[in-house]
């Protein structure tokens, strides 16, 4: 009698700060996902919230890693996957702590990967929690030489209009499909990013290397991402990110463009922000 072939295995990778609670739902969440070969792994990069506790206790099956000092994005994602790789992994996926996922997230990311070898990374469409048919992610489009990066459909009400699945230029990670052999292709997550960047300089590394990545709406998550507008020191962080994204991928020559067209994006954020803070001191007195 035939043995029927295994899934693909899956390693999860879910990082926390302090986000003891996001975390909790979050595996909460996967914990009723249908796919049937996959390992959580949760990195706590410095937590003082009681995490620890909180998982080996509520989630035992859950591979626990602690770092005693906030690695960020990048460096807390290296940490599991050097832990991890070489392994008998098919696939990681990178997931944001402050998720919840549809049952069928996983099976679609896989399936769609398994469809085509050079399908390098996936990602699926992604709500705002708090507005659960919204859309924040639903693909990305990114072109370096112009220092422009966008999520499509954010903001938009979601009525089908992005339920196409194919190649895009950007996946977001808050929740992205790696094959394993691109990992030991292009290597890890680059560190030299502070906050921001690091997706996008490994989807830029992928496509670089011939993969392809691919979009498919029936993944579905939900993502506690804030709608607010954002802070001076984000932004200053956002533009630092494209500054080495610039430099470790374009020429000196696209610079002229590069800066402009960061400039038009840039300049009114700061000049809302500055608005909002001197609002806010007037009405104060």
């Amino acid at each position: 009698m035939n043995q029927r072939q295994a899934s693909p295995r899956v390693e999860i990778i879910i990082l926390s700060w302090n986000g003891r609670d996001d975390t909790l739902e979050c595996l909460a969440s996967l914990d009723k996902v249908e796919y049937d070969n996959f390992r959580v792994t949760v990195v706590d990069n410095g937590s003082t919230d009681g995490l620890e506790a909180a998982v080996r206790s509520g989630f035992p099956a859950v591979n626990y890693l602690y770092s005693p000092v906030n690695l960020r994005f990048a460096g807390g994602n290296n940490l599991a996957l050097r832990m991890m790789s070489p392994g008998p992994v098919d696939y990681f996926l990178l997931l944001n702590n402050d998720t919840i996922v549809d049952p069928a997230f996983l099976q679609e990311l896989v399936k769609v990967c398994e469809t085509d070898n050079k399908i390098g990374l996936a990602g699926g469409k992604i709500y705002y929690y708090h507005q659960p048919d919204t859309i924040w992610f639903a693909g990305g489009k990114a072109n370096i030489r112009r220092a422009y990066m966008r999520h499509l459909g954010i903001g938009k009400q979601d009525d089908g209009s992005f339920d196409y699945a194919g190649e895009v230029t950007f996946l977001n990670g808050a929740c992205v499909l790696i094959r394993a052999s691109v990992v030991e292709q292009i290597g890890l997550l680059d560190e030299d990013y502070y906050l921001y960047g690091e997706d996008l300089d490994y989807c830029l590394r992928a496509v670089k290397a011939g993969w392809k990545l691919y979009y498919q709406p029936a993944a579905q998550i939900w993502h506690k991402v804030s709608r607010s507008s954002p802070t001076l020191k984000k932004l200053y962080y956002r533009y630092w990110s494209w500054i080495i994204l610039m430099n470790k991928h374009t020429a000196w020559y696209w610079r002229p463009l590069q800066i402009g067209n960061l400039a038009l994006e840039f300049i009114p954020l700061i000049v809302g922000y500055l608005r909002r803070q001197a609002g806010f001191h007037r009405s104060d007195r």
